[in-house]
């Protein structure tokens, strides 16, 4: 009995031993980027923001990955502001074609159009720019991240089933908060909301000791309006706009209500697990940059177990069919546009003690799907990358 018994475990473990020889490799490329001055430092940056949701992944990645022989690696490389990312992603690219990536648009575009990565697949998962959904679009680019257009649709949602449908605004001098303010502006036009009085914030005082003083005064002749919206994306002076205005109206947009990919006030869909599993492994919250790059590392798990294939050509093509989906924990299945390769994905809205809702919202219908709605639809987009 004792060959027969060696000779049935012989036969139950070979298969295990060849799909043990399949291999996942991801880099993860960090690109540094000079921070404006601010005026508060109460939110300090994680040092590993955006690389711990990949490490989780991981994680995740190989509690499936260790039954069907799949193993999965995650190589970080952090690029000073001192050095040549295109030849940092050219290193990379030597190792592996899969690749996830938290850069700003310029240098992201510069990356994908690599001749070394024709046939990668690259994962944004930091840089929100409408145009790299349209027409600075790349067919080798897949957005976990949300677009800033995103964010501000659900928004735009949430004041039209308010019916605030009155609206000032205060935006920063930063690239980012003008940005922002221009997302802002395309979706109250889309959902018909009139965005009036403007100001641009301009003080260079402390405002910890005289914003008591000098928001008033500032938000004084912004008329009358039902919310005021603040565009400042660089964190530098809206924590002092709510409770100093001179009407009292509800603050929203980059501080008070706020719409982002992810918040530790989202615990609804099983989320509280992800995020207990998250501070275990960080000691700290789940950011949205974080929940971005576990998406990205999680769909390529995901597709990987469902096509039992690390080749990045075949994984982007499952990705964007049909028979894709992630569970995201946000209570609906994620999917990639076909169109833009944006990942679809719910947006809660959050204050820092609650989430309030999340978008879309009930009544904003769409022929497809709800969650086209938020960000650039198909007639909308102008990527050709992705034309077929």
């Amino acid at each position: 009995m004792k060959p027969l018994a060696a000779l049935m475990l012989s036969l139950v473990l070979l298969p295990w031993a060849a799909a043990a020889e399949t291999r996942i490799d991801v880099t993860y490329l960090h690109v540094e980027t000079p921070q404006p001055p601010v005026l508060s430092n109460l939110d300090p940056e994680p040092a590993d923001l955006g690389l711990a949701g990949a490490q989780l992944a991981q994680q995740d990645n190989a509690t499936t990955g260790r039954f069907l022989g799949h193993v999965y690696t995650v190589d970080a490389v952090s690029i000073p502001l001192d050095q040549d990312p295109l030849a940092a992603a050219r290193q990379a690219l030597t190792g592996t074609d899969l690749l996830i990536v938290d850069a700003p648009a310029d240098v992201l575009l510069a990356i994908a159009d690599l001749p070394e990565a024709a046939k990668a697949l690259i994962f944004n998962t930091s840089a929100e720019d409408i145009s790299l959904r349209s027409q600075d679009c790349r067919a080798n680019i897949l957005h976990s991240a949300p677009s800033l257009a995103m964010r501000t649709d659900a928004l735009a949602q949430f004041l039209v089933k308010r019916r605030w449908t009155k609206l000032a605004m205060i935006e920063g001098s930063h690239p980012e908060d003008m940005a922002f303010a221009t997302a802002l502006e395309h979706s109250a036009e889309k959902f018909g909301l009139k965005i009036g009085a403007r100001k641009t914030w301009a003080f260079d005082a402390d405002m910890r000791r005289q914003a008591a003083q000098e928001v008033p005064l500032f938000t004084q002749d912004l008329g009358t309006y039902d919310a005021l919206l603040v565009a400042d994306e660089t964190g530098d002076f809206g924590r002092y706009i709510a409770y100093n205005t001179w009407l009292p109206r509800p603050v929203a947009g980059s501080e008070g209500l706020t719409a982002t990919a992810w918040a530790p006030v989202v615990e609804q869909w099983g989320a509280a697990q992800l995020q207990s599993r998250f501070r275990a492994l960080t000691g700290r919250q789940m950011h949205p940059q974080d929940y971005a790059a576990w998406a990205a590392l999680r769909s390529i798990g995901e597709a990987v177990t469902r096509g039992a294939t690390s080749d990045a050509p075949t994984l982007h093509k499952f990705l964007m069919s049909a028979d894709f989906e992630l569970a995201g924990f946000k209570g609906r299945p994620l999917t990639y546009r076909a169109w833009n390769g944006q990942l679809r994905q719910p947006i809660p809205l959050t204050h820092p003690r609650a989430l309030v809702t999340q978008a879309p919202l009930e009544g904003f219908l769409h022929q497809r799907t709800e969650l086209d709605t938020l960000g650039l639809d198909a007639p909308e987009s102008d990527c050709a990358a992705y034309a077929a």
